[in-house]
């Protein structure tokens, strides 16, 4: 089932304030497991979980800066 265009917007919104911060938290606590890894370890880590996260969400955020698609488009305001 796809979900509507207001449906993705507030989706992407929940997001980027809930769930992404405390995805923050729990890249910064898996790496602090490790016994101070490398600069670039480290530095690889962060890069591959800072694009993990948005693979499954992709669907979410696509088309959420463009117009709405399910709005009537208003004909009468040009003239």
């Amino acid at each position: 089932m796809a979900l509507s265009y207001k449906a993705r917007r507030r989706w992407a919104l929940v997001v980027l304030l809930v769930a992404l911060p405390l995805y923050i938290v729990v890249a910064i606590n898996l790496v602090a497991l490790f016994e101070r890894p490398s600069v670039l370890l480290e530095l690889f880590i962060y890069l591959v979980l800072g694009v993990v996260w948005i693979l499954p969400l992709k669907p979410i955020f696509m088309g959420v800066g463009q117009a709405d698609p399910d709005a009537e488009r208003d004909t009468d305001s040009e003239t």
